[in-house]
């Protein structure tokens, strides 16, 4: 390259009065939102974008499918049909005065919401990897969404259990105040695991596939085909640190009566729901900055 070459390429600096004139314009400087553990804020600010996000959900379930909603019954109703075979008519698992019908599905409802808005949450953000990667929210949104479609399901097949009640003579009580209780705690310890497995699925997509093994384990962990006057007292306390035990029984109680359940062991239940849920949120927390590079 010769001396002419490199004059032409020579970088001009700024006239002097170009700079007097930049110099009267503010300068924007951005920055990164200092967010709290929990962005609040940010989720109030965002709060249609959850709606929407949540109806689009509960819509892609039941577009094109001949019997819509209807599939929220079916699937608890043949699950019952095969607990009252298996464990009712095989096995002789006593339920006391509640017909073993009614007791399956009063457990399965619980569970049924607690694993549809876990699995859901899971791979919330792998399906929504499109919007992720091209649009600022609080990613906190996306598996908090992922569960309202599961609350729908829920609220169908309620319906059954209240037909079934009537069936069989089970009138509500003043125990009915225990239940949004314990429809809370589920959504929360389904909250709660699938903050942290959805993180963890962005990076480790095996966790994806191991969500229906989970789930399978999980249910019959815990009471939901059997009472847990089966487990051995000795274990109850170590039994009652599965967040659904709590959940169940106290869902059980409020609609059919029986036994009241230990308030020490649904203590223990809702102490370790409260801490999967902190640490959901901090593992959530620390991971999200990732998710769009990573994804």
């Amino acid at each position: 390259m010769n001396t002419t070459e490199k004059e032409l390429i020579r970088p001009v600096p700024p006239h002097p009065r170009d700079m007097k004139r930049a110099s009267h314009f503010p300068a924007l400087v951005i920055t990164a939102r200092r967010r709290g553990f929990i962005p609040v804020r940010e989720l109030w600010e965002f709060r249609e974008l959850l709606y929407f996000l949540g109806w689009r959900d509960i819509k892609v379930r039941y577009k094109q499918t001949a019997i819509g909603a209807a599939w929220a019954v079916l699937q608890p109703v043949i699950t019952m049909v095969i607990f009252t075979a298996i464990f009712h008519r095989f096995a002789k698992i006593n339920t006391g005065n509640i017909p073993y019908p009614v007791f399956a599905f009063a457990g399965l409802l619980p569970w049924n919401l607690f694993a549809g808005a876990m699995q859901r949450s899971i791979v919330s953000l792998v399906t929504s990897t499109p919007l992720i990667t091209k649009v600022y929210f609080p990613r906190l949104i996306v598996p908090i969404a992922a569960t309202f479609s599961a609350a729908v399901d829920f609220a169908i097949a309620f319906a059954v259990l209240v037909v079934m009640g009537i069936r069989y003579n089970i009138l509500p009580t003043w125990r009915l105040v225990a239940l949004p209780l314990a429809v809370g705690v589920a959504l929360l310890a389904a909250v709660a695991v699938g903050l942290w497995l959805s993180a963890l699925n962005v990076k480790y997509r095996d966790v994806g596939h191991a969500i229906p093994f989970l789930i399978q384990v999980w249910m019959f962990a815990s009471p939901v085909a059997y009472p847990m006057g089966l487990v051995p007292g000795r274990w109850h306390l170590l039994y009652s640190a599965n967040p659904m035990v709590g959940a169940i029984q106290t869902f059980r109680w409020s609609l059919l009566g029986g036994p009241a359940p230990d308030l020490r062991l649904l203590a223990v239940s809702f102490l370790v729901t409260l801490a999967l849920l902190i640490w959901g949120l901090f593992y959530f927390h620390r991971m999200e900055r990732t998710f769009a590079d990573v994804i």
